[in-house]
């Protein structure tokens, strides 16, 4: 786990370099952009056709019958904003990871590489199309992982612990993959990430931690609805900020991991393997016996006798 500090440490230290805040910056000029002209476009018409989609179901309107009994009418108005941001938060989420692996995360390893491993050889063993189709195929995993636990979050317990340990398997898929991609062979690759899955997976969980907290903006007050297209934009702003950091995280942990690897094998390379028992050493060059000296001819036969 030292390793892991260490790196924790590292990026927190990069995340003040003024490179690593204009890797940020494009993003969140991406992601907040399309956040903020959807949400000024389609709040208005998103929030009212889930409030007419929610009057149709006699479960709903029990519900909202039970709430006028109990004196929270006013919670009324709050219930169609409320899963409209349900419903969006996620995809910001997903949208601004997937945009921070493939425009931010290539230029962070070699920021890191760059400034700490020098000479660590780039073997190229992803392409930016594998990079892409792993990408999807995780987070389609992960998609299914949420809809498919959706009923298990009604469980106390269970709602603080399953959607952190999926938004962390999700990062730590996407951006392991995507910083070896340069640096590591496919066969390191498949290594490293079989080697070191469970520290990863705890970077992961970890950042998907960190990563919860900007949607605690929304449960601040009711009046957070209001303004939610603007609170849209600022919760882009601090998804990016998270996963940048986790990519300068990841980025020094798994490079860092990758550079022992390779010392080991070249020092497993460099041994030189021992005679088993009972077999002769090898005499040095210098002192192996000279070659023979040639036979002497042999006696020329003598003229038969008269």
């Amino acid at each position: 786990m030292a390793a892991v500090f260490d790196a924790f440490w590292r990026a927190v230290a990069y995340c003040l370099h003024p490179r690593v805040i204009a890797l940020s910056l494009l993003p969140l000029a991406v992601a907040g952009g399309a956040a903020a002209l959807l949400g000024w476009a389609y709040w208005a018409s998103a929030v009212a056709a889930v409030r007419a989609l929610l009057e149709q179901w006699s479960l709903v309107a029990a519900l909202l019958q039970w709430l006028d009994s109990m004196g929270w009418a006013q919670l009324h108005a709050l219930i169609a904003p409320l899963i409209v941001v349900a419903l969006a938060v996620p995809v910001v989420v997903v949208v601004t990871l997937l945009l921070v692996a493939a425009l931010a995360t290539p230029a962070m390893v070699r920021l890191v590489a760059a400034r700490r491993f020098g000479g660590l050889e780039a073997r190229q063993g992803g392409s930016w199309w594998q990079s892409l189709a792993w990408s999807l195929a995780c987070t389609l995993a992960a998609g299914a992982a949420l809809v498919l636990s959706l009923p298990l979050w009604f469980v106390p317990p269970l709602a603080l612990v399953l959607p952190p340990l999926i938004w962390g398997w999700l990062t730590y898929r996407v951006l392991a993959f995507d910083v070896l991609a340069q640096h590591a062979s496919a066969a390191e690759r498949r290594h490293l990430l079989r080697r070191e899955r469970w520290p990863l997976l705890a970077m992961g969980v970890a950042c998907g931690l960190l990563g919860a907290m900007p949607s605690l903006l929304w449960a601040l007050s009711a009046l957070t609805l209001i303004v939610a297209p603007l609170l849209m934009l600022v919760s882009v702003w601090l998804y990016t900020l998270v996963f940048a950091f986790a990519a300068a995280w990841f980025a020094h942990y798994l490079l860092a991991a990758l550079q022992g690897l390779r010392a080991l094998e070249a020092a497993a390379a460099s041994v030189v393997v021992a005679p088993g028992p009972g077999l002769p050493l090898p005499l040095p060059l210098s002192s192996a016996a000279p070659p023979a000296a040639p036979s002497a001819a042999p006696p020329a036969l003598l003229p038969p006798p008269p």
